[in-house]
């Protein structure tokens, strides 16, 4: 299930964040990330919770019609189980009547190989 971002999971949302190649070796990058979740309304940084929270999905507000996913995080041993499929799907489900949804450059390719086995 797809629960919103709150200060109590920040170490959480940070490791799952943490996977990303652009974040992975930046703690400072991967900080000021954080504090854009928190404090930027267009920034919105969600937690993917079975048993335990298992993965993180952030979009970006870009306009009144687009939603941008910019970061998607996996915990390494819940790999290939469709967590990040779940994750894209949860936010298509939530945002798609109003908003048209993308990736970024980072998540693209993750993205549309979802899409393919859809």
């Amino acid at each position: 299930m797809l629960i919103r971002y709150k200060k109590d999971f920040e170490k959480i949302a940070m490791g799952l964040l943490s996977f990303m190649p652009e974040e992975k070796r930046d703690v400072k990058k991967l900080q000021q990330t954080m504090k854009a979740y928190e404090e930027n309304s267009n920034w919105q940084l969600f937690l993917w919770r079975d048993e335990d929270i298992l993965g993180a999905i952030g979009i970006r507000l870009e306009d009144d019609m687009h939603i941008i996913i910019q970061h998607i995080g996996v915990n390494p041993s819940h790999r290939n189980m469709g967590i990040g499929k779940k994750m894209i799907e949860a936010i298509k489900t939530q945002f798609e009547n109003k908003y048209t949804i993308q990736a970024d450059n980072s998540t693209e390719d993750f993205y549309k190989q979802c899409l393919m086995t859809e």
